[in-house]
């Protein structure tokens, strides 16, 4: 996780290189690069420009643009502690709140415990992974072709992410890993966390997508 960058772009130097077919094992941040271990950091306010690191670059030999790289997500544990937060003016529920808010999530044994009275499964996924974008630099933030923040709950175990090569290696970079997260971050936030993820990478040849594809195990 030490070696991360805040935007997907063609410039980065790679951190690993590896070759189709490997496995790989990546140590992530959670979205808010470690800043939020206390209650009083709760209610700090972090840049745009240092939130959802990603991991990487990743090269992988052989890809080159006009292929798909295919990364398929063998497995996800998390860290045992994770926040969710919300923020005036933020998220579908930005009109509930005068002030930052937010609380701890304690993770253990396969179960997230959010008080006495609620708890529910880990069902861990990745919000962001993508590859370098056509062109110049994208923040880890948004969305977009090539990928990026795409909060979708169904990049989790056992999914494969097709995405567009556009420059030599690919240049992957995943992170953002919640606990557990809904079909949209309402607050702005899932359970944020930090974790370990190990994927596969291939090359499918000749073959590209426009967009990001997500194939479920099912």
């Amino acid at each position: 996780r030490d070696h991360h960058t805040q935007s997907f772009g063609a410039e980065f130097t790679p951190a690993l290189r590896v070759a189709a077919g490997e496995r790989i094992h990546v140590q992530t941040w959670d979205c808010y690069k470690g800043q939020i271990l206390v209650d009083a950091d709760l209610a700090k306010v972090i840049e745009i420009s240092q939130m959802n690191p990603a991991t990487g670059p990743i090269y992988v030999e052989g890809a080159e643009p006009g292929d798909t790289l295919a990364v398929t997500i063998i497995d996800i544990q998390t860290q045992a502690r994770g926040a969710a937060r919300m923020y005036p003016g933020k998220g579908q529920l930005h009109d509930k709140v005068n002030a930052p808010y937010g609380i701890f999530f304690d993770i253990k044994d396969g179960i997230i415990t959010m008080n006495d009275n609620v708890s529910f499964p880990v069902k861990p996924m990745l919000g962001v992974i993508g590859v370098a974008p056509e062109s110049g630099s994208i923040l880890t933030m948004p969305a977009g072709k090539h990928g990026g923040n795409l909060d979708n709950n169904m990049n989790t175990i056992g999914s494969t992410i097709y995405l567009p090569v556009k420059h030599p290696g690919a240049l992957l970079g995943l992170g953002d890993l919640h606990a557990s997260m809904g079909d949209g971050e309402v607050s702005g936030t899932g359970i944020e966390i930090g974790g370990d993820v190990l994927i596969e990478v291939n090359v499918i040849k000749a073959i590209t997508t426009d967009y990001p594809v997500t194939e479920t195990a099912d």
